[in-house]
């Protein structure tokens, strides 16, 4: 997802572009296998500001049962980048003290969104990923997923050391 921004730099404040992404990844390091929706580029004072409202789609593993599902969320992107090259005098401008971590356009006004667009999922993806809010997930013993079978393993009989606290399970 790079953009070439030369022109926008060089128009007035308030200057916008829009643009459509429809991507699809199939690398090895996978942010998403598909972002779809609108980008839009704003001209500021001191860079450019950029919105993004991005469907993405991914594939997780249930962290109950280990299956596979396709896990859907929109990402709402909103950051400001700065230029690195002055367009007028065309030197490098330097970074201010205490923002290191600010996003930059490329000696070649490109802006890439790809590591933004990495942040923004990393930071959206559930901490325990569930192929269904009830999945049963595996049994401890036999390691069969319950949600697609019933066990036959004698994971049911209870230790007889807790009978005493088993009884009061029945009423």
């Amino acid at each position: 997802m790079r953009y070439n921004v030369a022109q926008l730099l060089k128009e007035p404040i308030g200057s916008t572009r829009r643009y459509q992404v429809e991507e699809t990844y199939t690398e090895n390091i996978q942010i998403a296998e598909r972002v779809a929706g609108p980008v839009r580029m704003v001209r500021t004072h001191q860079g450019l500001l950029v919105h993004a409202d991005l469907d993405i789609q991914k594939i997780l593993s249930c962290s109950r049962c280990l299956g596979e599902f396709d896990w859907h969320s929109t990402l709402r992107i909103e950051e400001e980048f700065f230029p690195t090259v002055d367009l007028h005098a065309g030197r490098r401008q330097t970074s201010s003290p205490g923002y290191e971590d600010t996003s930059y356009i490329d000696a070649s006004q490109v802006i890439d969104l790809t590591d933004i667009m990495r942040q923004y999922t990393i930071a959206e993806l559930p901490m325990k990923p569930l192929c269904q809010p009830d999945c049963s997930g595996l049994c401890l013993h036999c390691g069969v997923n319950l949600n697609q079978a019933v066990c036959d393993c004698n994971a049911g009989q209870r230790d007889t050391r807790w009978g005493a606290l088993a009884e009061l399970l029945n009423p």
